[in-house]
């Protein structure tokens, strides 16, 4: 049978997707991309807000066209959509085959065969379940970058996130099982390891009774062929001293960081949820800006949360001006089924929540663009990522650049570059997100 996989979502989606494309592969299916020849078809669906919600049902239903018109028998709906709505999409979809919940993607091979018998599988696990086994992944990323998924679930309870019910508390990833699969995406060429998790900071503290991370790192930097380690995904309460230090001192570790803030109001943080104030954020900048005065931080936000006033907004433009981030991201806050946001008062007009998100994205882009002209002139290394023919340039990353969120540099080459070469570039120009520049031949750090 050939399957076809679509993977919506988070990164974290993404390496679920992957293994469970790695459990197909080893139990003889074929894998295409083609979706007029493709006999049965797997969506990895998203429902972390409504945008994403709305994504994975269009999908479904074009998909489910195919039903009628294709080569397709079976059709498969996993992941976050599947766990919150597995009754609905059965009864409201009849085109759909089975659904599989958040923790037993590792049973899709039984599903697809139940499936094809007609029984109309359901597949759920307890959502505070590790998916069991090892298994080596396919590389859907191009295969010089990856992710590493270290843990699953989130303890937090943010009053706006939905994730906790989804995917269940936080649960670490064992250590030989992450070292593993590591070692694995090594040898098939990965250079980039993004770690991911709802939380990586967390890691080890259900396992050891107490947070480990930094321990997983320094292992992590030992693995032969690793060049670039990115972290994503740091709860700015949970950054120790020992965390920094050992991003400081390790050299594999880029000097980039995502910690999600999602406001600067202490009102609107405490409302949220969230852990921090604004002093808080401050002293934990300082501290990462001070033991790595390289360090590009990333952060996301939520404008219009339940209760914003002017006032809210107004401290959170203020604090995005002083601290000045290199990557910024802005959601307009979106009411999940289930949140105890979603019932709270003073809920914000669409429009309103719109207009406060493009301000805050006016004011990022002005940071962003003098961020990016200080970068001129500076030497910098480049992981390359493609070529663009008809403009004879190619297309690259430096470490202050995450996959798919971040920009890219552009640069000119003397020599034939392949995807995956890192090379040394001097920096020549630059927009608001993007680098321009020209690979070095005789430099080295």
């Amino acid at each position: 049978m050939k399957i076809m996989f679509i993977s919506l979502g988070c990164d974290k989606n993404l390496v679920d997707s992957e293994v469970m494309l790695g459990l197909l592969r080893d139990r003889g299916y074929t894998l295409t991309s083609d979706e007029n020849e493709a006999e049965a078809i797997i969506i990895n669906t998203c429902s972390f807000i409504h945008d994403a919600r709305e994504e994975s049902v269009e999908t479904i239903l074009e998909m489910a066209k195919l039903k009628a018109t294709g080569a397709c028998r079976l059709l498969i709906v996993s992941g976050c959509l599947a766990e919150k709505y597995k009754e609905e999409i059965l009864e409201e979809i009849p085109e759909v085959d089975a659904v599989v919940g958040t923790t037993a993607y590792d049973r899709i091979c039984q599903v697809i065969e139940e499936a094809g018998q007609g029984k109309r599988p359901r597949a759920f696990e307890s959502i505070d379940r590790l998916p069991e086994g090892h298994v080596r992944r396919v590389i859907t990323t191009g295969g010089y970058f990856s992710y590493l998924k270290i843990a699953e679930g989130c303890d937090k309870h943010c009053t706006y996130c939905i994730i906790p019910k989804l995917r269940g508390a936080y649960r670490s990833v064992p250590m030989e099982d992450i070292l593993k699969d590591a070692e694995e995406l090594a040898a098939a060429g990965v250079k980039e390891l993004n770690i991911v998790a709802q939380e990586t900071t967390m890691w080890g503290k259900d396992i050891y009774g107490e947070k480990r991370f930094p321990m997983l790192l320094k292992k992590l930097c030992r693995i032969e062929g690793i060049e670039w380690i990115r972290i994503l995904y740091c709860y700015p309460e949970e950054i120790t001293d020992e965390l920094i230090r050992v991003m400081a001192e390790e050299p594999k570790i880029c000097h980039y960081l995502d910690l999600p803030i999602q406001h600067a109001s202490d009102a609107i943080l405490k409302r949220m949820g969230r852990r921090t104030s604004r002093k808080e954020l401050e002293t934990i900048i300082g501290k990462l800006r001070a033991a790595m005065p390289d360090i590009a931080l990333r952060t996301t936000l939520i404008t219009g949360f339940p209760g914003e006033t002017r006032e809210d907004h107004e401290e959170t433009l203020a604090f995005i001006d002083a601290v000045r981030f290199d990557r910024l991201g802005v959601f307009t806050y979106s009411p999940e089924e289930g949140t105890p946001a979603e019932k709270m008062d003073d809920q914000i007009p669409d429009r309103l929540k719109e207009a406060r998100r493009d301000e805050l994205m006016s004011l990022q882009q002005a940071i962003s663009e003098e961020n990016s002209r200080n970068m001129v002139g500076k030497t910098i290394r480049v992981l390359v990522e493609g070529k663009i023919p008809e403009d004879r340039v190619y297309v690259g990353r430096t470490y202050r650049d995450a996959p798919d969120v971040d920009g890219y540099i552009f640069l000119k080459a003397e020599e034939e570059l392949m995807s995956g070469d890192m090379v040394y570039a001097k920096v020549t120009g630059s927009d608001a997100y993007d680098l321009t520049g020209e690979v070095l031949y005789e430099f080295t750090q």
